[in-house]
């Protein structure tokens, strides 16, 4: 089999890594428009991972926990004014796992997977290939392949299969089948804490506007840090306006008492959110994983762990078929139903309580809170969540 994996973030690293390890017999080609030489492990934006992905990670080789902070304790909880105030807490620890998950940087998770794609291409030079450098400007798909127009020429590449995992942002986006614009921003960014800081503690607190999380971050010489989540409503968002102190008191002012105290904020950036997202992942031999198969709201912060769930469930399809002898287009046929079960109640759930932030119906904020107590209570369906959340669906 002949395969092209197209963008070379983290899920589509992963899933050429997957590949080259898994399907032996497979020839692998990875595109991507940026160089090769640019140096990408100093991208400080911050990911997620749960600990599906650290395990998936860890098997690849590429997993280096040196630069990231382990998520130990994860607290939600409903900021007032809401007559029932409501907390969940879920720790490694009630899960009997090391660890719920990990804070890192983009570039600490990205450079270590290429780094181990480019070993591996080296020594295996006949079937391994990095075209960097190289925009695929069109896909040309039918019943046998897939033809991808790379701009070089009269020369169009043939493949078996292209996967497509290269996302971007919601703003930058072309719309898929499902589109719906939040008229929401996302404010991102850090802030320092008072020592100790959080510990390994990840915080999501859900107030009047919208979701607020804060995620540990290393230590590093100034002291306790940790990664900042706002998201506000377009049309109600005053945080632009805010200087440095004035948004350090505001935001301190929301969270709860667990979260500590706040000592400085770096400068934010803000992104509009949105949910767009395929119907079908393959359309001919042409299949989308991650942000190029849903971009969801960050509320639920499973965007990225969804996206790796995607490459590892497509490279088993893909092997499954190679053991067994079935063709690759009966094989891809069922990848949108083997896939439904993990997506659409991702999908759902990230849309439910990104909408719910834009209703103003009385007693909301009262309702979310006893549901919050609720869970907290009903241990084996916090259990349930809990392992959802680490492993997906």
């Amino acid at each position: 089999m002949k395969l092209a994996v197209i963008g070379a973030g983290p899920a589509g690293l992963a899933l050429a890594l997957l590949a080259a390890e898994r399907l032996a017999s497979a020839e692998i080609h990875l595109f991507d428009t940026r160089p090769l030489d640019r140096d990408i492990s100093g991208d400080a934006r911050t990911l997620a991972l749960n600990l599906g992905s650290i395990r998936l990670l860890q098997r690849l080789q590429a997993w280096r926990s040196e630069t990231a902070q382990a998520i130990q304790t994860v607290h939600v909880s409903q900021a007032p004014p809401s007559p029932i105030a409501g907390a969940v807490r879920i720790s490694a620890a009630e899960q009997g796992v090391p660890q719920l998950g990990a804070v890192l940087p983009y570039g600490a998770l990205v450079a270590p997977l290429q780094q181990r794609w480019l070993a591996l291409a080296e020594q295996q030079r006949e079937r391994l290939f990095t075209r960097f450098a190289t925009p695929v400007y069109a896909i040309r798909s039918d019943a046998s392949g897939v033809e991808l127009d790379c701009g070089e020429g009269p020369v169009v590449d043939r493949f078996d299969l292209a996967v497509v995992a290269e996302g971007g942002v919601f703003a930058e986006q072309e719309r898929k089948s499902i589109t719906s614009d939040y008229q929401q921003n996302a404010w991102v960014g850090q802030v320092r804490l008072a020592a100790p800081g959080l510990r390994g503690l990840a915080i999501e607190r859900f107030t009047r506007n919208g979701p607020l999380a804060l995620l540990p971050l290393p230590d590093d010489a100034q002291g306790a840090r940790a990664a900042l989540v706002w998201c506000l409503p377009q049309a109600e968002d005053d945080i632009a306006a805010l200087n440095d102190a004035q948004r350090l008191v505001v935001i301190q002012q929301q969270l709860p008492d667990v979260a500590g105290t706040l000592t400085g904020i770096s400068a934010l950036k803000c992104f509009p959110l949105g949910l767009n997202a395929e119907t079908r992942l393959l359309q001919g031999r042409a299949l989308r994983i991650g942000n190029a198969a849903q971009t969801l709201h960050p509320v639920a912060g499973q965007g990225l762990n969804l996206g790796l769930r995607d490459a590892q469930a497509l490279v088993d399809a893909l092997r499954e078929a190679a053991e067994t002898g079935q063709g690759l287009g009966a094989v891809l046929a069922r990848i949108d139903w083997a896939r439904a079960p993990d997506r659409w109640p991702m999908i759902a759930a990230t849309d439910f309580l990104a909408r719910s932030f834009a209703w103003r119906l009385p007693g909301l904020p009262g309702l979310r809170g006893l549901a919050l107590a609720g869970l907290e209570m009903a241990t084996p369906l916090k259990k349930a969540l809990a392992h959802r959340m680490m492993f997906g669906g």
